[in-house]
């Protein structure tokens, strides 16, 4: 099969992984070597789903053994099959790199044999990247669970980031739609790149001669709604994994309907509002201080796909507000929807000076949400709906900012 070929179908197999960011990862070029990856990170273009492009981001093979229903790579699929040598995804990086086409290598794979094999495979492509190519820009190694822990080892030596997938949100989903694999085996491959990475960051304190171990951490995916599996149980796992194997990032993936699938597969994907709504979630749980049960209580263990979940949460908790953002904690000013973390330093930094006004905080779509559960030295008109009956057809009718993947990074949540 031609070169061209094996990359159309390889790439395209590839696209259903969504846990490709490279955030967290500084590597600077040898002396004599080609590319770096930055510290900020690599991927500066997006699709409006908030998917990398600028990695090459194929398979080695879509020939597997495991035959899940959710993928279309199953060994009971029809598709056409191919796989990559050692060699072709070294040339193909290598030659994409020197053109300016990408900067850096996400590489995933069918279980072709064996996890093991499959594995020593895609170490090969790394380590002879690094070795003999002196390469230096980004490579993310997709670590295929049930591999031995000597070549998980192996991996992270020349991977900047490693990644072992969840893959659905609970056991029994697995036992329905992918019965040869399991939990425990993936975590089992999760807590070797946790230990890795401990033992590096304890051996460089002492050396920083001592080997990097994929610098840029661990994360998994998620599949959304191929089972009927609520928000809420997959908030749950994911704040499990993130605490039990200090996880960068849970990704979560809309699932995609695939030809011939299953019975007990949906017929249509989930909306992407949900995806985007569990996103906003994950953020709120890390970074804003919010526990599960307050944004997905036992009542309510669906997001509400109409109302991002702070605001959600905010209306069923009316009595907290509104705030005065001349005197409330930075916890509860967290808590206000609108208010992200750049503007509650913000307001912050200001209020040591001065009182602060409506008009200090500008005029954004966020912060015409925010004045709703705010009152300022200067105005409390807006906050005095909040115990009208009309109040929720109010805020749901102030302008929402636009749909975006990314509009967490820039503080407004």
């Amino acid at each position: 099969m031609e070169l061209k070929d094996k990359l159309t179908i390889l790439a395209d197999a590839a696209k259903y992984d969504a846990s490709c960011a490279s955030s967290g990862v500084k590597r600077k070029a040898q002396a004599g070597g080609i590319g770096n990856a930055q510290g900020s990170g690599i991927c500066h273009s997006y699709t409006p789903d908030g998917r990398c492009i600028s990695l090459l981001k194929i398979l080695l093979t879509n020939f597997c053994v495991y035959d899940c229903s959710y993928c279309v790579n199953r060994v009971s699929s029809q598709v056409k099959r191919a796989k990559f040598t050692v060699d072709e995804i070294v040339d193909l990086t290598m030659d994409f790199y020197k053109r300016n086409y990408i900067e850096g290598l996400f590489l995933s794979s069918g279980v072709a044999k064996s996890a093991d094999d499959t594995m020593e495979e895609m170490i090969q492509v790394a380590k002879k990247l690094r070795l003999e190519h002196r390469f230096g820009g980004y490579i993310h190694l997709k670590a295929v669970a049930g591999c031995s822990e000597a070549l998980i080892k192996k991996a992270g030596l020349y991977a900047d980031r490693l990644s072992a997938n969840i893959e659905l949100p609970t056991q029994a989903d697995l036992d329905t739609l992918a019965p040869a694999k399991s939990h425990l085996e993936t975590e089992t491959s999760m807590n070797s790149i946790k230990q890795g990475i401990l033992e590096s960051e304890a051996e460089r304190k002492n050396s920083r001669r001592a080997p990097l171990f994929a610098p840029g951490g661990q994360s998994t995916q998620m599949i959304v709604g191929a089972t009927a599996t609520n928000d809420r149980a997959i908030m749950l796992k994911a704040s499990s994994l993130y605490e039990s194997q200090g996880l960068r990032r849970v990704y979560y993936s809309a699932f995609s309907p695939i030809p011939d699938s299953d019975p007990h597969l949906p017929p249509s994907p989930p909306p992407l509002m949900r995806e985007h709504r569990l996103y906003q979630t994950d953020w709120l749980i890390r970074l804003y201080g919010f526990e599960i049960n307050e944004i997905l209580p036992d009542t309510h263990e669906n997001l509400e796909l109409d109302k991002d979940p702070k605001l959600a949460w905010a209306l069923r908790n009316r009595h907290l507000f509104p705030v005065d953002v001349n005197t409330a904690p930075k916890e509860m000013l967290l808590r206000v929807p609108g208010l992200g973390e750049t503007m509650v330093q913000r307001i912050l930094g200001s209020r040591r000076l001065r009182k602060i006004r409506m008009i200090d905080l500008g005029a954004s779509s966020w912060v015409k949400k925010a004045r709703f559960f705010i009152t300022t030295a200067d105005d409390h008109q807006a906050a005095r709906l909040i115990d009208s009956s009309h109040f929720e057809v109010k805020i749901t009718e102030a302008p929402s900012p636009q749909l975006d993947f990314f509009s967490a990074l820039t503080g407004q949540v």
